[in-house]
């Protein structure tokens, strides 16, 4: 737990691919929509989109976002919002991309589940973001 009784989620992944073919993956909507939720979701500073989903128990299925900083090839941040409640999200997802010879180390952190209130939350989406970094390598593959 952090300082301020955070916690973050840290998935890591090698996909085979350059920066470039990865960073497609994770800035254009309709390969976002394909490995997360229907988005609509535009690569610039400032820009706020949602991803939506079917609504689950108190949740609308929606993901309130906005881009927050944008490095290319490099570096996505971007706020992530949603739930209701005490147990309301207001985090950040940061996706860093590193080179590594033939290959791209993807990192992502979601970082600022405050507990107790995203206690669930937290526990439902730790395993559930490496499935979705297995999703964006399938999607990798198959736009390389």
């Amino acid at each position: 737990m952090n300082a301020e009784g955070t916690r973050d989620i840290t998935v890591e992944y090698v996909l085979p691919h350059p920066p470039a073919v990865v960073w497609k993956v994770l800035t254009t909507a309709e390969l976002i929509s394909r490995w997360l939720m229907p988005n609509d979701f535009a690569l610039e500073v400032g820009r706020r989109f949602n991803f939506r989903r079917a609504p689950m128990g108190d949740w609308n299925g929606i993901v309130d976002c906005e881009v927050l900083a944008v490095e290319p090839e490099r570096r996505l941040v971007y706020s992530w919002k949603g739930g209701a409640g005490a147990g309301a999200l207001d985090t950040v997802v940061t996706w860093t991309l590193t080179p590594v010879e033939a290959s791209t180390r993807l990192r992502m952190v979601h970082a600022g589940f405050r507990l107790p209130a995203n206690q669930m939350a937290f526990d439902a989406m730790s395993p559930g973001w490496g499935q979705v970094l297995r999703g964006v390598a399938r999607v990798a593959a198959e736009t390389a």
